[in-house]
């Protein structure tokens, strides 16, 4: 893979993983209220496997921390 190859592979991953925390954001927050500033800041720092783990829960979780809480 060329150097440029893995440039837009890493900007292709990098636009997935920043539209991933988007909708998560907004499925939080449609879901759960105002979101407190750690859980954003949880939501921004977590890797795609966990963002993908996080927006299934949202959809059955009773409660913010069990939607954020580890597998």
């Amino acid at each position: 893979m060329s150097a440029a190859d893995q440039l837009m592979e890493r900007g292709r991953q990098q636009g997935l993983r920043e539209g991933r925390r988007h909708v998560l954001l907004k499925l939080l927050g449609a879901r759960f209220g105002a979101l407190p500033d750690d859980v954003v800041a949880c939501v921004n720092a977590a890797d795609v496997v966990a963002l993908d783990r996080w927006s299934e829960r949202v959809l059955t979780a009773p409660t913010l921390a069990e939607v954020l809480s580890e597998p």
